[in-house]
């Protein structure tokens, strides 16, 4: 499976035969080289999930379709396929193993699919004691074994189902409830998936707890040998050290093309297309639709020349009004006016705290109003001087009988 291969594959393929590479090196261990190739169909699984936008963090297992469950397994698939990698550096690949595994239970726990006694145990920092240890080993090796017996019980379901109905169609054709098996099928499907993943979260917990332990056992070892060592050991070690560092950070340039945030797909039909395998995530797409058109095959695409076909095309019409444009240039242009409206407001509340602006609005003393106030002041100077001149009472003192 080269490059150019894997580049036109879709998603559904890819992840189908990163499946089967995962079950052949659980069962009986694959070499090297399928263990490799794995890893590398279930990475550009992992990129066009991110490109396609298949989940979200606000989204929980209810609200995932059924067709989109089963990459929820991608980072789990990975995270085993890893682990079985030969390498000398065992430590990196190890802290690369758990870190996938730790993916897909976060991811998992944010879906509301981790059982609540994991995440009591989370919550609480682990189980100290050793009764505690057991006893939530033992729980969870009691879902693991339900979950397979139930995966076992949906399997031998569907093989009867499809005995059955290969017999009756052999015997009589009948129309009537196929609805309904369509319905029990998608159901069946639903619910074998919600228990692979299940089954995957226990055995991502057991794994998760084995790399850890040897991790530890690991740099422990490198420890006493760094310390038990002599100068020569040690520089030979310091050495390896830097070459594998060398190694590591070529290989890194060498993924950064994959490693790169991809941009997202924000068209649906497009979406849509690159999931059934119609079109592939590195094609370059753009927001064009062209219209619909409605009408006998002689009218289509081509030109209205006489009278007759100007009547026909006026009546092989939509009852509706067509849309000028699609759901994507709809919203790219709501969020274009979004951006100009908050930029203009930005700059408005600039201005409107800037300190020129607070200056141009504060009151100042204006012509008219210093006319007003020396009016005023003439008026009640003319006042206070008639009531000098005037008086209270001076003018009725010959009207008073004792004046």
């Amino acid at each position: 499976m080269g490059e150019y291969k894997m580049e036109e594959m879709s998603l559904l393929a890819l992840f189908e035969q990163a499946r089967k590479i995962h079950l052949a090196a659980s069962e009986s261990g694959a070499d090297q080289d399928a263990v490799r190739k794995g890893c590398e169909a279930l990475e550009k699984c992992e990129e066009m999930v991110s490109k396609l936008g298949l989940f979200s963090s606000n989204e929980t297992k209810d609200d995932i379709s059924t067709s989109n469950l089963k990459y929820l397994l991608v980072p789990f698939y990975l995270a085993e396929l890893t682990e079985k990698i030969a390498q000398d550096d065992r430590i990196q690949i190890l802290k690369v193993s758990q870190a996938k595994l730790k993916e897909f239970i976060s991811f998992c726990e944010a879906m509301e699919l981790v059982p609540e006694e994991e995440l009591e145990t989370s919550t609480q920092g682990g189980p100290n004691s050793f009764a505690d240890r057991r006893a939530k080993k033992i729980a969870r090796f009691k879902r693991q074994r339900a979950a397979e017996s139930k995966l076992l019980e949906i399997k031998e379901r569907k093989e009867r189902r499809g005995r059955s109905t290969k017999a009756s169609a052999l015997s009589t054709p009948v129309d009537t409830g196929e609805e309904d098996v369509l319905d029990d099928d998608g159901e069946e499907e639903r619910e074998a998936w919600l228990t692979t993943i299940s089954l995957a979260l226990c055995k991502a917990f057991d794994l998760l707890e084995m790399l850890k332990k040897e991790e530890e056992m690991l740099s422990a070892i490198k420890e006493k040998q760094l310390q038990e060592g002599d100068k020569e050991v040690s520089q030979a070690i310091l050495d390896e050290r830097a070459k594998r560092t060398e190694d590591w950070h070529r290989d890194a340039a060498a993924r950064a093309q994959y490693t790169k945030p991809a941009p997202p797909i924000t068209c649906a039909t497009f979406a849509q297309d690159v999931l059934e395998g119609r079109a592939t995530v590195s094609q370059v797409h753009e927001h064009k639709h062209q219209p619909m058109i409605f009408g006998p095959a002689s009218l289509v695409g081509g030109r209205l020349t006489n009278e007759r076909e100007i009547m026909a095309a006026q009546v092989f019409q939509p009852s509706h009004r067509l849309p000028t444009m699609s759901i994507e240039e709809a919203g790219l242009r709501e969020m274009e006016m979004m951006n100009k409206w908050q930029e203009r407001n930005a700059k408005l509340i600039e201005e409107a705290n800037s300190s020129w602006h607070k200056e141009s609005r504060k009151p100042g003393p204006s012509e008219e109003d210093d006319e007003d106030d020396d009016a005023a002041q003439e008026k009640a100077r003319a006042w206070d001087d008639w009531k000098d001149d005037n008086p209270r009472g001076a003018g009725n003192k010959k009207l008073t009988p004792c004046g």
